[in-house]
């Protein structure tokens, strides 16, 4: 069998291949009370993730809480929800959203405010912009300051067993997490394990013959329309070196490679059903990971659950 797919950016790819389960199918479904998830049933089938609609609540509640929490202490705290929720949706190893493409391309112009947003975070300059002493009581309000004082030291190890990684959390973003998720430890000990399953699968899942299959099948339909891609990975790769030569004199030529582009990735996803085979082969992979595992799974999807829904009490849903 040929190895194309595995070739190139491989570990990036699977990592975006992997985020197909972890959105969900439900990519352009709406931002309801239970679309997404559910409580586990005896005997039943695990709990469902959360959609990137209701994850995006639950990271906007968290920004809400931190914010009302700062300016308790006296402090400006700036909350970004300036994308709307059309133009925030991820883009994952398989995107079939067709007019999502047509519109947006691959995300690269959203991508380019992001990163405007973050080297101009008005948080940052408000912070700059105080006094030593106030910005050192700034940082303690936020995350507990640099001496550690009153701060909890979060630790989880990575499946495998391989390595234990660790997290400072305290102040204002303490008191939002344990809002929203009860027990901070227990949501990053779970978030961590679930966050790092796929290396339990990830070369199974790289060399599954019915995702290969696909992935060929994406690649024939690519070239009918003229672009010859190993797989979707490939294609956004060239698709971001192409716009980085052409440069910012180059930007509106580049967006109109990006879109034609996308919208052909798209069109072939849908038309090989490339986001149900990587959705099935992955469920399939995670259905068969030791009980610990699939428990911890469990344990991460409910406790996103809770958030969300105390997330829908919080903030409104993007327009």
């Amino acid at each position: 069998m040929k190895r194309a797919f595995a070739t190139g950016c491989a570990a990036a790819a699977m990592a975006a291949v992997m985020a197909v389960t972890a959105a969900g199918c439900a990519q352009e479904n709406q931002d309801t009370g239970n679309g997404g998830a559910s409580g586990p049933s005896p005997g039943g089938p695990r709990p469902g993730p959360l959609t990137w609609q209701q994850e995006l609540r639950v990271s906007d509640a968290l920004q809400h809480l931190t914010g009302r929490c700062m300016k308790r202490h006296g402090f400006s705290y700036a909350e970004d929800r300036s994308l709307s929720l059309r133009a925030s949706m991820p883009v994952h190893y398989v995107q079939d959203d067709v007019a999502w493409a047509r519109t947006y391309g691959y995300g690269g112009r959203i991508d380019a405010v992001r990163e405007r947003q973050r080297l101009h975070n008005p948080t940052a300059a408000y912070r700059q912009g105080l006094s030593p002493e106030r910005r050192a009581a700034f940082d303690e309000a936020l995350d507990g300051g640099s001496d550690g004082s009153g701060v909890q030291v979060l630790s989880a190890r990575l499946p495998g067993g391989s390595r234990e990684v660790r997290k400072r959390l305290g102040g204002c973003t303490a008191e939002a997490e344990k809002a929203l998720y009860g027990d901070p430890g227990a949501w990053f000990r779970a978030s961590k394990t679930a966050g790092g399953l796929n290396a339990l699968y990830a070369d199974d899942l790289l060399h599954d013959r019915q995702l290969t299959t696909a992935v060929t099948a994406w690649s024939r339909c690519m070239k009918k329309a003229g672009l010859s891609y190993a797989d979707p990975q490939a294609a956004r790769d060239a698709i971001r070196a192409n716009t980085a030569r052409l440069g910012p004199s180059g930007a509106g030529k580049a967006f109109a490679a990006e879109r034609t582009t996308a919208v052909a990735d798209a069109t072939c996803a849908r038309a090989t059903s490339l986001r149900a085979v990587a959705t099935a082969r992955e469920t399939h992979y995670v259905d068969r990971l030791p009980k610990p595992y699939g428990e911890a799974l469990d344990a991460y999807r409910r406790l996103q659950r809770q958030a969300y829904d105390r997330a829908v009490h919080i903030v409104p849903q993007r327009a």
